[in-house]
């Protein structure tokens, strides 16, 4: 069996900007644009940018939440969009699960707790009730939670809970992936730690896989085998985590972890500012799509879209990559 389990080959994914009383189509919002990666068993991939970049959307499309533009998404080396509908409802769908961000609005406020976890079970396995009920009590210990709170609302319970409840639905089916879409971002910092602990915990015991949407590095870097950074609807680096923290190619990755507040006492500080917000995906500048607020830009970077440099596992989107002396020091950091 592959290591493969979830592979995406060029998704794209462009919403009509319509006009007027005919709502003639004057233009595409270009959420994403050739999106590849893959997702190995028991393993964690990260889609890290700022809001816009086009995570979110990549992870609907997964979910089927999206109908795709063009581009393949392939399960356990299967074609979804070749699969019957028969299928997709008892071999795909299930074992595709997802939790979301925030979990005060991710469940039904006037569903008991018992009922929010039994419903995928409902939905799609073939089970009794007294069978349900003892995997619903079986998932709440798993994650966490006091079996006797089956009864209660949503509303009883902390932000911390709330989403254990999340965990505990997105599990009852045994999945192989489940997408988290800022996880914990939601939370307070003293429960974000607890959360992660419990997903890395769960992904070990059943070897799941995770793909994580975020935009906090720190979440990040505990959690992903792998990282993906997104902007403006593309990837511009690709990597192993540690290798991508420890050896950020991209101008843009750099500026993220240098806003970040991750940096160990030995790592060199290399503060940079990146001026302006990103561009609209309606109209993308030429070239590569970062250039205008890159701190290292040049003339060709404007006009020419760069090829990924492939280093090993390790790809950047950058013109920069052919230089030997890597794209920037302290010295030359500056504000665009």
């Amino acid at each position: 069996m592959s290591d493969i389990l979830l592979e995406t080959r060029d998704l794209v994914k462009h919403y009509p900007v319509r006009k007027g009383v005919m709502q003639r189509t004057i233009g595409y919002v270009r959420a994403i644009d050739g999106v590849s990666f893959t997702i190995e068993r028991g393993k964690t991939l990260s889609l890290v940018g700022e809001s816009g970049a086009g995570k979110t959307t990549t992870a609907s499309a997964i979910l089927l939440l999206e109908q795709l533009t063009s581009g393949s998404i392939f399960f356990e080396d299967r074609d979804i969009y070749k699969l019957s509908n028969a299928e997709l409802k008892n071999e795909y769908r299930p074992k595709v699960q997802s939790v979301q961000q925030n979990p005060w609005s991710s469940m039904n406020p006037r569903m008991r707790v018992r009922d929010i976890i039994a419903e995928p079970l409902v939905i799609n396995a073939k089970l009794n009730k007294e069978d349900i009920r003892n995997r619903v009590l079986a998932l709440m210990e798993q994650v966490g939670l006091m079996p006797e709170w089956a009864d209660r609302y949503p509303h009883e319970f902390s932000g911390g809970q709330r989403q254990r409840i999340a965990v505990a639905r997105s599990l009852a089916l045994n999945p192989d992936l489940i997408v988290l879409d800022e996880p914990v971002s939601a939370l307070d910092v003293s429960i974000r730690a607890q959360i992660m602990n419990l997903l890395k915990d769960i992904q070990d015991e059943y070897n799941l896989s995770y793909l994580v949407i975020a935009h906090d590095l720190a979440t990040v870097r505990f959690m992903s085998h792998s990282v993906a950074i997104m902007y403006l609807g593309q990837i511009v680096e690709y990597a192993d985590s540690e290798e991508l923290f420890k050896n950020p190619m991209h101008p843009y990755t750099r500026a993220l972890i240098s806003a970040s507040s991750i940096s160990g006492p030995d790592e060199k500080d290399e503060s940079i500012v990146l001026s302006g917000e990103m561009p609209s995906p309606i109209n993308p500048p030429s070239g590569c799509r970062f250039h205008t607020r890159c701190i290292a830009a040049f003339d060709k970077c404007s006009v020419e879209v760069p090829e990924p440099r492939v280093f090993g596992t390790h790809y950047a989107t950058c013109h920069l990559c052919d230089y030997e002396e890597g794209w920037i020091t302290k010295s030359e950091s500056k504000s665009v």
